[in-house]
């Protein structure tokens, strides 16, 4: 199956306050975002980044596709983890959030950089975490999780006990079964405005159809794909610039070769959304922005 993270992933929990006395407080030019496109966090966390228009206040610095150091980690990141956690032996992994001032990591957990992106740079963007919509954009999360990307990997497991899998795959269905029937009333999930959890479903949606769809079989695609809205959202949220220019589908293909193991099922065949027809053109470049 599809590694789609390190086995052991160091976690760094700091966040961005208000003001000076947080210690992390909101200042442009200071932070600076590591991420690796093929990642769905770090691609959740790119979209994001571009939702609020802070290219001009949050560098970001592009990692290659497939991590290039033991352990899933890439070699660019290592002085930043071994100046913020003294002889650090785990992996470097993306996504980072790094305080260029200090040269130290802030954060690597996904879902605090996201809420900080939007509560604390904001930006020129949409509200994507709205105030009280915490527990309905956890939820979402834990929907895209465990009731999808865990159950796709279980449905397609090779070998094992056919009636777990076909126990995920019902699993798996039900969650998108609620994810089309709550898409009938409104154009986004949470209602007319896009949301974190919107980025949530989406990054779910692509890595579902570019990764998971490959070690199922041609009847369980099929099944998948008759989520008629569900798949029209995805299709919209694709054609916008913040969402369909960050796909690097060569790069996700390239990280899922490197570290699958599983064998390609008939699904394969079935691709639900052309998603190059929204995607860049190009494979993005590691970049390096001045420090």
């Amino acid at each position: 199956m599809p590694a789609t993270s390190p086995t052991a992933v160091p976690s760094f929990r700091s966040r961005i306050g208000c003001d000076a006395r947080s210690g992390y407080y909101a200042a442009p030019h200071r932070y600076r975002l590591h991420l690796s496109l093929s990642c769905p966090h770090c691609l959740k966390i790119a979209v994001a980044h571009s939702l609020l228009g802070l290219d001009d206040t949050l560098a970001v610095t592009l990692l290659p596709a497939v991590p290039d150091a033991p352990g899933g980690g890439h070699r660019a990141l290592r002085p930043l983890y071994e100046a913020s956690s003294h002889q650090h032996s785990g992996p470097a992994v993306a996504p980072v959030l790094s305080d260029d001032w200090t040269g130290r990591i802030v954060s690597t957990h996904t879902p605090d950089i996201l809420r900080d992106l939007a509560r604390q740079f904001a930006g020129h963007g949409p509200d994507l975490h709205p105030c009280g919509a915490d527990e309905a954009i956890a939820a979402v999360g834990r929907l895209c999780d465990q009731g999808i990307t865990w159950a796709a990997q279980r449905a397609g497991q090779p070998g094992g006990d056919p009636a777990a899998r076909d126990t995920a795959l019902a699993t798996l269905l039900r969650a998108l079964d609620v994810l089309e029937w709550r898409l009938a009333s409104r154009e986004h999930l949470l209602g007319g405005d896009i949301t974190l959890a919107d980025v949530q479903l989406w990054v779910t949606l692509v890595q579902l159809d570019t990764v998971h769809r490959h070690h199922l079989d041609a009847a369980a695609v099929h099944r998948i794909t008759d989520h008629p809205r569900l798949w029209a959202y995805a299709r919209r949220l694709a054609a916008h610039p913040a969402f369909g220019s960050h796909l690097d589908l060569d790069g996700i293909a390239r990280r899922h070769h490197a570290h699958c193991r599983g064998q390609e099922a008939a699904g394969a065949a079935v691709q639900i959304v052309d998603w190059a027809a929204y995607a860049r053109q190009e494979a993005p470049e590691p970049v390096r922005q001045p420090g």
